[in-house]
């Protein structure tokens, strides 16, 4: 049998069940309406839904107050502004978008009316921002007198307490640079010192090569807006053409095309691109964009694997299998083809019933696992858990035999590597997003459905997880209870095997005695069952008033990584669509 062989027009993945009962009620029919435009929405918004980013958006403020839409910007980050005088997430998270903030507006205080950009008309608003971001900046430093160690202890202002963020060693020296500048001419006291452990010196090579002309390595494209002045038409960096129009970006990043640029110049691809970009978003930039593939990829993964009844587009899935070349996708313009954009490109290939070959992947296997991209610092379980989707999906297809020994041998490494990352509370932990419970759901539903026999304890650990860390509302998450992490939290409960692993049968004459063997494991695995459907029953509930009737979260807290966290909105409606289909169906 062939990949071709296995092109089923309309057909659905086995076991999943897509095709509505009979009389389905309301909330039903209301999530297949929800899942219908969500999905027409993919094609009708092609460069993607994610959240504006403050730390992106400040970098336009000082970098293009030229580009259209400047005083949005401003204003924008004038909103964000938290009462203590931060921005952004809490804890460690606050750093970076902090910085930016301040940086930004700062560099507005410092403009001269006339010159190149025009200041914001509010300088008491934007000055008022600046000492209220400077005062949070120096208590989460320690600079202030009688502050202690990091002030707000919330914030670790320590690079070993650090999130794991995109380039964030590169970013804070960079940010601080700048903002000490200001400082110096604003009269606005002493320097910030860096976090205790990080050094400009990793960015000063960085600045170095730049300046000499060396090649850039793609992935450092992304944040080239660190690079300051060696940036401005480095030679070593080529803009990547959108597919549509005369725009070009580099590294899918408006701030890393700002720097690029240099000014406003001439009538450039690059300058297209940021201005398309503006545009679409009002003034506010994200961190990345266009992220088609990547946004396709996902929302349509977490729509099918939970069976939501919907229509996939001929234009869609030809699209997705158009993006994946021989070394894979990237998630967006100007980025190096990664591991996890291309191994949920191709699992959602599979369940479309269009598979490829996931051949493609081969490129990032290291001796251990499955590497993001190449020379990546670090891991990430959840990249491997896609992995093992893809592989896994495709040999339930295709087969083990043949050829494809290499991909069944291939989900054995995965799944052991997988179940060694798993923390002894029984979640995991993910560089690529805030929250634990995302990462349990990609690694558990990974697991259950292709980690073997092997992994029930893991699945099972994980599953117990969930049932004690649910809130007294229903609810889940990482600081609050949100509609995404209890979506998470349902889809694992629910689509993972229930069952415990089976145990070795009692003697029949041991049937009088205390409970052993299988009689204890069933009752075991019977009082699991009951905490599963009660908590199910007790999350639905609450997740019904944390949306909208058509699936829609009513908050919108920004959990995914890139260079500032954002929210990935076509992204999270479908794991949020995905567990009401779900929750509703297992109702007894």
């Amino acid at each position: 049998m062939t990949v071709e062989d296995l092109r089923v027009p309309g057909a659905v993945p086995r076991g999943r069940n897509t095709t509505p009962e009979p009389g389905a009620p309301r909330e039903e029919s209301r999530v297949a309406a929800a899942a219908a435009e969500l999905v027409a929405s993919l094609t009708a918004e092609p460069w993607g839904q994610v959240s504006v980013s403050v730390y992106e958006t400040g970098r336009l403020v000082s970098l293009a107050p030229w580009l259209t839409g400047h005083a949005e910007r401003v204003r924008f980050l004038l909103a964000a502004q938290r009462p203590d005088g931060g921005w952004g997430a809490p804890g460690g998270y606050a750093l970076v978008p902090t910085l930016a903030a301040v940086e930004a507006l700062a560099a507005e205080l410092g403009r001269v009316p006339g010159a190149s950009g025009t200041p914001f008309a509010d300088e008491a608003a934007v000055g008022g921002a600046v000492r209220r971001g400077l005062a949070a900046l120096r208590r989460w430093a320690g600079a202030e007198p009688g502050a202690g160690r990091g002030g707000d202890p919330r914030v670790p202002y320590d690079l070993r307490e650090l999130p794991d963020m995109p380039a964030v060693e590169l970013i804070v020296p960079d940010l601080l640079a700048r903002l000490n500048g200001h400082l110096a001419a604003l009269e606005e006291g002493e320097p910030l010192p860096p976090p205790r452990g990080m050094n400009g010196g990793k960015l000063a090579l960085v600045r170095t090569g730049l300046a000499a002309g060396a090649a850039v390595p793609q992935k450092m494209l992304h944040a080239l807006e660190v690079a300051a002045e060696a940036a401005s038409k480095a030679p070593g960096v080529v803009p990547t053409p959108l597919r549509e129009g005369r725009a070009a970006a580099i590294g899918a990043s408006p701030a890393a095309g700002a720097a690029w640029l240099g000014g406003p110049g001439e009538d450039s691809p690059v300058r297209h691109y940021l201005e398309a970009v503006v545009d679409r978003y009002a003034g506010p930039v994200p961190c990345a964009a266009p992220v088609t593939v990547f946004e396709r990829g996902w929302t349509l993964s977490w729509l099918r694997r939970a069976g939501v009844p919907v229509a996939v587009p001929e234009e869609l899935t030809a699209g997705l299998a158009a993006a994946i070349g021989p070394g894979g996708v990237a998630a967006g313009p100007g980025l190096p083809p990664d591991a996890d954009t291309t191994s949920v490109g191709l699992y959602t290939l599979a369940l479309l019933r269009a598979p490829r070959e996931p051949d493609a992947l081969w490129a990032y296997e290291t001796e251990t696992h499955f590497c993001t991209w190449q020379g990546e610092e670090g891991a990430s379980p959840t990249v491997n858990a896609h992995v093992l989707d893809a592989f896994g999906e495709y040999l339930r297809l295709a087969g083990t035999g043949g050829r494809n020994a290499r991909y069944a041998a291939a989900t054995g490494k995965l799944s052991a590597w997988l179940r060694g990352r798993q923390l002894p509370d029984g979640s995991w932990l993910d560089r690529w997003h805030v929250s634990p419970y995302y990462a349990t759901a990609c690694c558990a539903l990974a697991l259950g459905e292709y980690g073997g026999a092997e992994s029930a304890d893991a699945v099972r650990g994980a599953t117990r997880w969930l049932l004690d860390t649910q809130r007294e509302d229903g609810s889940w998450g990482r600081w609050t209870g949100t509609a995404e992490e209890t979506a998470y939290a349902l889809q694992t409960l629910l689509l993972t095997p229930a069952a415990l692993p089976a145990t070795e049968e009692a003697p029949a004459e041991a049937t009088t005695e205390a409970p052993t063997g299988a009689t204890a494991g069933a009752a075991e695995e019977a009082v699991e069952q009951e905490r599963r459907a009660a908590a199910v029953e007790r999350g639905h509930r609450r997740l019904l008033t944390m949306v909208t009737g058509f699936g829609e979260p009513l908050d919108r807290p920004a959990l995914w990584h890139d260079k500032d966290l954002y929210y990935p909105a076509a992204i999270v409606r479908a794991a949020v669509l995905g567990a009401l289909h779900l929750a509703r169906r297992h109702r007894p």
